[in-house]
């Protein structure tokens, strides 16, 4: 997983925002996925602040971030993250989100498109309703009294999850790290705040059918800020074909499909992740966002004509 980070506090709107700050340059914006924290990054991180700022939070009901009974709606997380990097006095930030993450770096590229220079998203949610059983099943009924009663035993499922994480490195068997990653998040949830906070977030954008909140019908307006898609081509959670459902609808976007990683590419293959980051970084202009061609964009129908506009 890489050294452990060293978390700042901020209390945002009453509550604890924990976040990791590292190096300086033009910021860089990482959100992990649901259940994991900032720490999902550590690997990447000291070369990424070698030329840039990372800010690299634990979100609300993750990590060391408070865990309220409150909104956890993809659109709240978004206007969270707008809120920290206000409080940082970061007006600007090359956003990129993996997984749950990724699904709000779109939401906030949606909603605050003058704060957001490039967007990467990373096995993301939020571009097809496909996902894996086992986090379509935790949206049930009861499914709080079987994580309290998987936590209550996790000493033992810790070390099979450790020994099937070896056992996938050793035989390059993706899918079972990336079993052995997703079950050592859930063991993570050890209080009922954290519990009831990740099943708050999975409920706000899946039901026992899938994905249930989708950007794809916005996702044109990609074409007005530069877009990085990373996806393991052996991820078992969020399939990679969705990364081809991004290049025939945004085809400006820069594809990049890691054949032999899971999930989490950024774990599986940390060097070749960073290199692919820093060269869209560098390789591309900031957004500048104007409203007028933005408002054109919105006028728009599937077809590219504008649409009348109702007087």
């Amino acid at each position: 997983m890489g050294p452990p980070l060293t978390r700042e506090i901020r209390v945002v709107h009453g509550h604890r925002r924990a976040f990791v700050r590292a190096g300086s340059g033009p910021a860089l914006l990482l959100l992990h996925g649901i259940g994991n924290n900032c720490q999902t990054w550590a690997k990447v991180i000291p070369r990424l602040a070698e030329t840039h700022t990372v800010i690299a939070p634990d979100l609300l009901g993750h990590g060391s971030s408070d865990k309220p009974r409150g909104d956890y709606s993809i659109a709240a997380y978004a206007n969270g993250m707008r809120d920290l990097l206000s409080v940082l006095d970061i007006e600007h930030a090359t956003v990129i989100g993996h997984s749950l993450g990724g699904g709000i770096a779109l939401q906030f590229a949606y909603q605050f498109p003058e704060r957001c220079e490039r967007l990467a998203v990373v096995g993301s949610g939020g571009l097809g309703p496909e996902l894996s059983a086992g986090l379509r099943a935790a949206t049930l009924p009861g499914a709080e009294l079987v994580l309290t009663a998987l936590t209550g035993v996790s000493g033992p499922l810790r070390l099979g999850f450790q020994t099937l994480e070896r056992v996938g490195d050793i035989t390059g068997w993706r899918r079972l790290r990336d079993v052995a990653e997703a079950g050592d998040a859930l063991l993570a949830l050890k209080d009922v705040e954290a519990r009831r906070a990740f099943l708050r977030t999975l409920r706000g954008v899946v039901d026992a059918r899938g994905q249930a909140v989708t950007a794809l019908d916005r996702l044109y307006l990609a074409d007005a800020i530069p877009m990085l898609v990373i996806w393991g081509g052996r991820d078992p959670i969020v399939p990679a074909r969705h990364a081809e459902t991004v290049r025939s609808l945004v085809p400006s976007a820069r594809i990049e499909v890691f054949r032999e990683a899971g999930h989490w590419p950024h774990l599986d293959e940390p060097e070749r992740f960073v290199d692919v980051l820093l060269d869209f970084v560098t390789s591309t202009e900031a957004a500048a966002h104007d409203r007028t061609s933005w408002r054109s964009l919105l006028s728009q129908d599937r077809e590219g004509a504008a649409r009348p506009v109702a007087r």
